[in-house]
């Protein structure tokens, strides 16, 4: 949590020593919390996966992800000097995606994700994905006028390497490889990853933004309903991304947690922890089809 405590000396003077003691932890404390800085300098953000709301209902947005396919005019957005991301799945790919049925006949399809129905992982080790999304899938993405692209599903890669380590050997370095493939071709891009933290060791340095999805609260998918996230994977997950800021000053931090659109408290909850963790945060809906205003 960031340190922000009112000091009041009870006598008169202070004692050199303990002036010294002062300066000393709170310039620790800043240290320890770089990003915090970064965190309350930084505008709002959100994530959008829908077409039906006007230019206007973002105006309160600095960055806003929308997905690459159905989307609001982004136009008017990039004219008032928003960062608009294009939302593409590397890890996986779903049925109702264009190029699902090549990649299916290609052989570059593994298993179904068991929370996602109809949505298939990717073999990222296969060059052929590789080619296909530098040579085509991003630059549709681009020619649409997007600011860069926000990367999903890559925590795929080293989950498949836990499940059976022979048989998915070198998923997590394949992913990491093709992240830095990407920034080659695409340097002046803006490059957004969601979760992939085992990643981030190998690609800080090559992406702006890192997202943490559903680090306080999230959706249960088994029960159908938001709940806080186990304390312990709380704690691994800050410390995850707060370490990755202090390894990479310039990344970006942001947080999504998903919550009940009408428990204003424990929105607000999750907005004043995020940030006092130094991350800049947005709270949606399991769908992300709205934009819940921070109450």
């Amino acid at each position: 949590m960031r340190a922000s405590q009112y000091l009041k000396a009870k006598n008169a003077s202070i004692s050199r020593g303990m002036i010294t003691w002062l300066v000393v932890s709170l310039a620790a404390l800043l240290l320890l919390r770089p990003s915090n800085l970064l965190a309350e300098q930084l505008s709002p953000w959100a994530v959008y996966y829908h077409n039906n709301l006007p230019p206007e209902a973002f105006d309160s947005y600095s960055l806003v992800v929308l997905d690459s396919d159905a989307h609001p005019d982004i136009s008017p957005l990039l004219e008032s000097g928003k960062t608009v991301l294009g939302y593409i799945s590397l890890g996986e790919v779903a049925e109702y995606r264009k190029w699902y049925k090549e990649v299916e006949s290609e052989g570059l399809l593994l298993r179904e994700n068991q929370f996602w129905p109809g949505s298939y992982l990717i073999d990222l080790r296969d060059q052929r994905w590789t080619k296909k999304v530098i040579e085509e899938l991003i630059p549709n993405i681009l020619k649409q006028g997007f600011s860069g692209i926000f990367i999903d599903t890559m925590d795929n890669a080293s989950e498949l390497e836990r499940i059976d380590p022979v048989k998915y050997k070198g998923m997590a370095s394949s992913a990491a490889d093709l992240i830095k493939a990407i920034r080659r071709h695409y340097p002046e891009i803006k490059i957004m990853l969601n979760r992939g933290y085992d990643l981030l060791p190998l690609v800080g340095d090559v992406i702006d933004i890192t997202l943490g999805e559903s680090v306080y609260s999230t959706y249960n998918h088994e029960t159908k309903g938001y709940e806080i996230v186990n304390r312990k994977l709380y704690k691994q997950q800050v410390k995850i991304l707060q370490d990755a800021a202090q390894k990479f000053p310039g990344l970006q931090i942001y947080t999504l947690d998903y919550c009940n659109p009408e428990d204003d408290e424990w929105i607000k909850t999750i907005y004043s922890t995020q940030r006092s963790n130094g991350f800049t945060p947005f709270v949606s809906t399991i769908e992300l089809n709205q934009l819940i205003k921070e109450p």
